[in-house]
């Protein structure tokens, strides 16, 4: 909250200066006792040091102020107790906070008290320091407000970053197994080659080139974002269908529509399209609390479009944005991985989630 500090700011040095004019300049103008020119000063130059010993400050000025006014010295007003309330109530402990009340408030009965003030005087005083309060009060509650939102920021972006490691060290283990599966047939195929007749020796060898082929291409499109999609046995375009009753059975009017005809589609692709409807049925049944949802594929001319729109609502869930949704950090990534574009957010009935795959590898 901005305390403690080892030296004065610049702003503090010109609020002193402000507060030692206003406090000294009216006994030197009126020729005052020396005694009264030193408690002017003590009552008004230690507020240099307000955000350094805000407490200290305030044990030094406190007194001097209450002297001068028991003594009629000064027709001034207590403008360094003002501050170091101010300065208190703004950046110090509950606990310093709680002490300082106390002692302000027993300075100003005993400054009224013993002069025989009047009644104007004490409502005066009371303005003053309960204004001085409340601004240091509503300092100190929006300095908490940005602590508390910036503190939420970088949760969040600490969390979105897991998000991300864990989303590709998944990623990385799938690409793991499908390389494995596929150098292993490579290596099986080798050594049996030497044991096959010349027409069973060229088909292994065939087989072995294309599989250095798929792993190649594999690597290629996973290594630079350290993401490999699913391998073949994952659940792809064609289990969608699926995916799409099993929303309805679970209380979901989920319908599901596909414009065009089916043509080859690469494995990534195809593992994306799968994934991205999996992630945003499951958010909008968990997360949006939709009650209907569309489901639609479209295909084209090298191109496959996915899109599903809810009716949910998105004020209170995690869905909106790149920052905040995990599920949506998985599915860009997924998309980005294989050439596609995905786009997400909100529209006037609910949400809508739509991707565009290229249907073959690197297009």
């Amino acid at each position: 909250m901005g305390l403690p500090r080892k030296h004065p700011s610049p702003l503090d040095a010109v609020i002193a200066a402000a507060v030692t004019v206003a406090t000294v300049v009216p006994a030197l103008v009126v020729g005052a006792t020396w005694w009264v020119v030193v408690l002017s000063v003590l009552a008004s130059a230690p507020v240099l040091w307000r955000r350094v010993a805000p407490v200290g400050v305030l044990c030094v000025v406190g007194p001097a102020i209450t002297v001068l006014g028991c003594v009629h010295a000064l027709p001034v007003l207590p403008f360094g107790t003002v501050v170091c309330v101010y300065t208190i109530a703004a950046y110090c402990t509950a606990r310093q906070r709680r002490m300082t009340f106390a002692l302000v408030a027993v300075g100003i009965l005993v400054s009224l008290l013993v002069p025989r003030e009047t009644a104007d005087s004490y409502a005066y005083a009371a303005m003053s320091f309960m204004t001085a309060w409340a601004l240091g009060s509503g300092v100190r509650a929006k300095q908490a407000q940005i602590d508390a939102l910036a503190e939420r920021t970088q949760r969040l972006d600490d969390e979105r970053d897991a998000a991300v490691v864990r989303e590709r060290l998944r990623i990385a283990r799938d690409m793991h197994d499908g390389l494995a599966h596929t150098v292993g047939a490579m290596i099986v195929r080798a050594e049996t080659g030497p044991l096959l007749d010349r027409a069973g020796a060229d088909a292994a060898f065939a087989a072995i080139a294309d599989g250095g082929r798929d792993a190649l291409r594999e690597l290629r499109h996973s290594i630079g974002a350290l993401r490999e999609d699913d391998p073949p046995h994952q659940p792809g375009v064609a289990a969608i269908a699926d995916l799409v009753a099993l929303a309805e059975h679970g209380g979901l009017a989920a319908h599901f529509t596909e414009h065009g005809a089916r043509v080859p589609i690469s494995p990534q692709a195809d593992a994306a399209a799968y994934r991205i409807v999996q992630e945003a049925l499951t958010n909008s049944g968990k997360h949006a609390k939709a009650t209907r949802v569309e489901v639609a594929l479209s295909w084209s001319a090298g191109r496959l479009g996915v899109r599903i729109a809810d009716d949910g609502t998105t004020a209170k869930d995690d869905r909106v944005g790149d920052t905040t949704g995990f599920g949506l950090v998985g599915m860009r990534e997924r998309v980005h991985a294989c050439g596609g574009v995905l786009r997400v957010g909100p529209t006037r009935s609910g949400f809508v989630v739509s991707a565009d795959l290229p249907l073959a590898q690197g297009s």
